[in-house]
Order: structure tokens, then sequence, then C-alpha cells
């Protein structure tokens, strides 16, 4: 863990000692270096257990695909941001770097604790980069209200959480997910019991987002800079799933008798949001509603409980990371281009920059699950352990799969095809910063069909 968190640590003197001409290529040298260090923990001694366990810090098989993902995403906000944060004065921009580093060192914190406290405040920590980076660096007014529905929907959520931690530490005298799993599992008795569970997964249904208390998240996504939109869709959001894959073991066997109605929530989410992406003008929010759609499928497989469902949700998280991201890093070729998000705008791009329209195509199959990708994987774990669990879920799950290839095929024929409007027939051709940034999100999904138990959890 300490050969990762250490240099990412470093960043932040790199970021304010570098003279401003060198400062975005030493730090994008740097943070993929620390990128490709990560990927070392791929090579896995054993088939369960901690790698290098200490008291506080430990990856595992689960942890593992989140934390190398986490690592993977910061070169590649540093490339999306260099075009529009290079304009501002070298103080903001030194402080925008100082925010994404503060974000990453949080986030593997996170996810590589051993005790559920520090998890915790690592999972409240990066509310506060996220905040900064959503209302200092958002493109409209509107940003400040995203903060605000982004701050408030996260702690109503995380409050419930602390009181449920604190009766676990009281339960069972530790916190250690080391030895959590050997505890004697906790019997339902009172609805005490029942308010507690509820309280422990509160925070990550909200974080996930599940529908209901999804409001939060497009608005934070339509507001945000790229760099925002982009480690949003691709880490913060797996915090939520990745907090709920840890707390259902505890909670065991208390899920089986609540996990109905959120199930069930969970199920007509993936139908519903999927439904409202059909009718999206703003590119930005399209993309996010899907990220919602998405999630609850996610949310949905981890509370079935079997291994097929742990397995498909930590896949379509993983796969989903690197899909969205790579959505949302397109949309903001576009906007830097043309000033717009409105998908009307938009249209026969095709015909303007054909290369684009091949990362389009790419990201736009993978986000509707094309065979033999991780995308389909993924889900089809889940939908299987979701059908093995009961008949009527194939309906609520087949709907929104088709609705997912409806709107993923709506999105690319919007902004690819037809004919191009006036204004936007003499456009910039696409900088190789841009295609590098794509071919580092899309290619880590298309090697993953080689080898797709590094990312199985």
């Amino acid at each position: 863990m300490l050969m990762v968190l250490i240099p990412t640590i470093m960043l932040l003197p790199t970021i304010w000692l570098t003279p401003h001409k060198w400062l975005w290529p030493t730090l994008l040298m740097q943070s993929l270096i620390i990128a490709l260090m990560s990927l070392s923990w791929l090579k896995w001694p054993s088939e369960t257990g901690w790698m290098s366990p200490s008291h506080y810090l430990a990856p595992d098989l689960l942890s593992t695909p989140l934390l190398i993902l986490t690592c993977w995403l910061l070169p590649l906000m540093i490339l999306a941001s260099q075009n529009h944060i290079s304009l501002e004065p070298t103080g903001r921009q030194r402080s925008f770097m100082t925010l994404l580093v503060l974000l990453q060192t949080s986030l593997i914190l996170a996810f590589g604790s051993t005790e559920i406290t520090m998890f915790f405040i690592m999972f409240e920590a990066t509310l506060i980069p996220t905040l900064f980076i959503i209302t200092r660096w958002g493109n409209q007014t509107e940003r400040l209200n995203a903060g605000t529905y982004f701050l408030f929907y996260t702690l109503t959520g995380s409050l419930p959480l602390l009181i449920a931690l604190l009766l676990l530490q009281k339960d069972t005298t530790t916190l250690s997910l080391m030895t959590l799993q050997f505890t004697k599992p906790l019997q339902p008795s009172s609805y005490g019991d029942k308010l507690w569970w509820a309280g422990c997964l509160a925070a990550f249904l909200v974080k996930m987002p599940l529908y209901g208390v999804h409001l939060w998240l497009p608005k934070a996504h339509v507001e945000a800079p790229i760099a925002g939109s982009m480690v949003l869709a691709a880490v913060l959001l797996k915090l939520g799933g990745y907090g709920m894959i840890r707390m259902t073991l505890v909670l065991n066997p208390l899920t089986k008798h609540l996990a109905y109605p959120i199930i069930a929530l969970a199920l007509w989410g993936v139908v519903v949001m999927g439904s409202a992406c059909l009718r999206q003008t703003d590119l930005k929010s399209l993309i996010a509603y899907s990220s919602v759609s998405h999630m609850a499928l996610v949310a949905g497989g981890i509370l079935i409980q079997t291994p097929w469902g742990f397995y498909g949700a930590t896949m379509l998280m993983i796969a989903h990371g690197l899909t969205s991201s790579a959505l949302f890093c397109l949309a903001n070729t576009y906007y830097e281009r043309v000033n717009t998000r409105t998908m009307l705008i938009i249209r026969g791009m095709q015909i303007i920059s054909p290369t684009i329209t091949t990362w389009w195509l790419t990201a736009s199959l993978a986000n509707l699950a094309l065979p033999p990708l991780p995308n389909l994987m993924g889900e089809l774990l889940i939908i299987s352990s979701m059908f093995n669990w009961s008949y009527w879920t194939l309906l609520l799950t087949g709907a929104g799969t088709l609705i997912t290839a409806t709107y993923s095929l709506h999105l690319y024929l919007v902004t690819q095809q037809g004919p191009s409007p006036q204004h936007i027939t003499s456009l910039e051709p696409p900088h190789t910063r841009e295609h590098l940034l794509l071919i580092l999100h899309l290619l880590p999904i298309i090697l993953l069909i080689l080898k797709p138990e590094l990312i199985l959890g």
C-alpha cells in the first residue's frame, strides 16, 4: 500500500514547487508512474485473504481493482482538464491539482482501510475536495445549488451510519474487517435491529445512488468540470457499492428478511432511470442518469447475497467506471469546441471528426453491454442471480437491458448522424491528448475481456 500512497502524497510538494512551465508534464508523468506501479497489485499470491496485512491498511481481492481504478484515473483527469484549467492563473491551477491529489489520497485510504471507522472517516473526507471542485470550477451558476444538494444528501445519509457503527462497536467490541467476519451473526430481535440495518446501508445507498435518493447526482455531474464528472462516475459512486459489500457480510442474516423493498426499488430504478435517459436533451445529463440505472443493478446484485451477485456487482462497477468516464470525456471534447451540451445542436459530427465518432461508437457499445465486454459479463451475472432468486425479476431486468441499448444508440445516433448545423462546420480537429485520453479509458475495458477474473473481486 505504502509504495503507492507515499508517492501520491509526494505529488503535493511537486505541485507547489515545480516551475509553471513544467507543471502539467511533471504531474502527468508522476501520476502515470504511480498508476503503473499500482498494477503490481494484480499479481495476487493467494485466492483469498488480505495482502501484506497491517492494522490499518491492506488490499484484498475486492478492494484491489477499485484501488487500481482510483490510481489509473488521476493521470486521465489531468489530461482531460489541461485544456480549460491551463488558461487560469498559476495559483488556481496548483489549487485544482492539489484537490485532485487529496481526493485520490482519501480514496486510496478508504478502499485500503481494514477498519470500518477509518473507512467511514475517509468516505466522508472525499466530500470536501469534490465539493470544492464542483462549486469553484463548475461551468454554470447552478453549481452552488448542485454542491448544496451533493453535500446535504451525502451528510444526511451518513449520520445514521455513524450511529449504527457505534452500536456495532458496542455489541462486537471491534470494527476491524479482519475480525468482524469471525464474530457471531447478529440475530434480528426487535424493530431497533431493523432500524440499525437500514442505518448501516443508508449512506451507501445514497452514495450509489439508489432511485429515490438520486437527485443530487445529475445536478453534480452536469455542473462539475470534466475532472469532477470523471471522478464522480468512475470512483465515488463505487464507494457506495464497496461499502455495501463490506457491510452486508456483517449484517447477515438480517439482509435476507429486509432487502426486498430495496431490491424492488433498485429494479424499478433501472427501468425508470433508463426511460428518463430517452428524454434528456443535455449530453452530460443523459450520461449521469445512465449511471443511476447501472448502479441500481449493482445494488440489486449485492443485496441478493449470492456469490454470482457479488461477482457481477464488482465487475459491473469497474467496467461502468471506465465506460462512463470515457463518455464524459467525449462529451467534454464537444463542449470545449461548441460551448453547449444540447444534443440537438451537436449533430452530424461524423462528417466533421470521424475519428472521434469511432471513440463514440466504442464507448456507446460498451455502455449498452456489447458481448464480450466485461460490462455484459457483470450484467449477465447479476441478471442470472436475480432470475434464480425470483423469476419475476426478469421482466424488469429485461426491460432495463432493452432500454439501456435504446438510449445508448440514441445518444450515438443523435450526436453523430444527420446534417451538421451551419455554426459547427469549422471546428478544430481532435488533439493527440484527447486520443490518448480515450485510448487509456477504452483499452483496459477491451483487455479485460482476456482476463475478466482480475475484476471479479
